[in-house]
């Protein structure tokens, strides 16, 4: 039979039903009858979708509290330091980025990975001797959360497993399992000011784990490690050939008894992919720029890692071309002053925290040492403590802390380190 005809089914007259035989490489087929045809609608959501669960997001987004009439809410959850206006960036922060909307330079579309022009203003910020970076070793993101992402995708396949510290950043948990990884919980240890069990990490690691990621200074914990610890850190990921994701978007948020240490500048034998931005230092989580600097001295990752980075920036172009435009400002003409006087506040905040929480029964504060957070324990049951907020608001919110404790809290027959367990 010739393609595309049509033939009548009976004679004479036209008949209800015209038969439509599509001749295809020699055979026909019959609408209603192709192979693979769906018989009803079925549309359901991909596995990855099911896998997502992000469980902060999922208490806040859907949180229903009837509020007290007598009293106004202290959000004391997200660590987002824009959300009592007490703690605003600084003017020429937000002069750089005036002057680049004004420019009319950043209307456009980017390279997936930034402006080789901004990649090198970060290269050049954070470039030391010990942990050297070019333009090349930089890939700029949709803040410190797409970075991380980029990380976990580049770095571990389904069926593989990665190593996160509890308490942790729950985003790890949620990108992970969403893509088929394996998520295996490191403990931080609360007696030791929240150090990593290191025993306990090595352990766990076999022939499938595909990275190890290390928070510090630490959400939720306001840790910051040492030296000689993250050097027992590195030490453990050498002697076991495991790449570390370095989660340090609080980096340099440290008080001032305390260093921060990037993990790079410490290592020439492991590679580290360090994940950073503006939001938390800079006070502009809104602004949605993050950054992965690659660091490699021994060429471990070679150029796969480097190349699967970029490809997989380029699913979705990445951070806002007007912060790209503002970047070099933001970095050079920010004052140091406006950095002390963000951690002066926080220390402040902390200390007194830590000062009224103390105090209440049955809760153990462990004092912060930078980041933004302070956290209370029995552990493994405990509580964080944003501590952005206004001073006098602080102290209304332990007060109230206080209270609901007197009222809930009943210490168990027996010695005081019975009660404490």
């Amino acid at each position: 039979m010739d393609p595309y005809v049509i033939q009548m089914s009976s004679k004479g007259s036209l008949p209800s039903i015209l038969d439509l035989h599509v001749n295809v490489g020699g055979r026909s087929s019959v609408p209603g009858k192709m192979k693979g045809r769906k018989a009803r609608w079925s549309v359901r959501p991909s596995d990855m979708a099911k896998k997502t669960f992000n469980p902060i997001r999922a208490i806040v987004d859907n949180m229903k509290v009837k509020p007290n009439p007598n009293k106004t809410m202290i959000s004391l959850s997200i660590g987002d330091p824009t959300v009592f206006g007490n703690l605003p960036t600084d003017p020429e922060v937000t002069q750089a980025m005036k002057d680049a909307l004004d420019s009319g330079k950043y209307n456009g579309y980017a390279p997936s990975i930034g402006f080789l022009s901004s990649r090198e203003e970060i290269a050049s910020y954070y470039h030391c001797p010990e942990a050297p970076l070019e333009a090349k070793d930089v890939i700029l993101t949709s803040g410190c959360s797409q970075a991380i992402d980029l990380c976990l995708a580049v770095l571990a396949n389904p069926g593989q497993n990665i190593l996160v510290p509890r308490p942790g950043f729950s985003l790890y948990k949620t990108l992970a399992e969403s893509m088929g990884i394996e998520v295996k919980l490191y403990n931080l240890l609360p007696e030791k000011s929240w150090e990593i069990d290191l025993k306990q990490l090595e352990s766990l690691i076999d022939e499938k784990t595909a990275c190890l990621i290390v928070n510090n200074p630490s959400n939720p914990c306001g840790s910051v490690f040492s030296k000689r610890h993250l050097q027992k850190i590195l030490a453990v990921a050498a002697r076991q050939c495991v790449p570390i994701l370095a989660d340090e978007i609080y980096g340099d948020m440290v008080f001032s008894d305390c260093k921060y240490e990037p993990l790079a500048t410490l290592s020439t034998d492991v590679p580290i992919l360090s994940c950073g931005g503006l939001a938390k230092r800079w006070l502009v989580p809104g602004w949605r720029l993050g950054w992965i600097l690659i660091h490699d001295r021994r060429d471990i990752f070679g150029n796969e890692i480097r190349d699967g980075l970029v490809k997989l920036s380029q699913r979705i172009l990445g951070p806002c071309t007007i912060v790209q435009g503002a970047l070099k400002s933001i970095l050079c003409r920010t004052p140091g002053e406006f950095y002390h006087n963000t951690l002066s506040f926080l220390k402040s905040n902390a200390d007194l925290c830590y000062g009224a929480l103390a105090a209440i029964p049955g809760l153990r504060p462990v004092r912060p040492s930078g980041a933004m957070y302070l956290m209370c324990f029995e552990y493994p049951n405990f509580i964080r403590v944003v501590i952005t907020v206004p001073e006098v608001m602080m102290l209304e919110a332990c007060s109230r802390i206080q209270e609901f404790c007197e009222q809930h809290y009943h210490c168990a027959e027996g010695s005081q380190e019975e009660c404490d367990k």
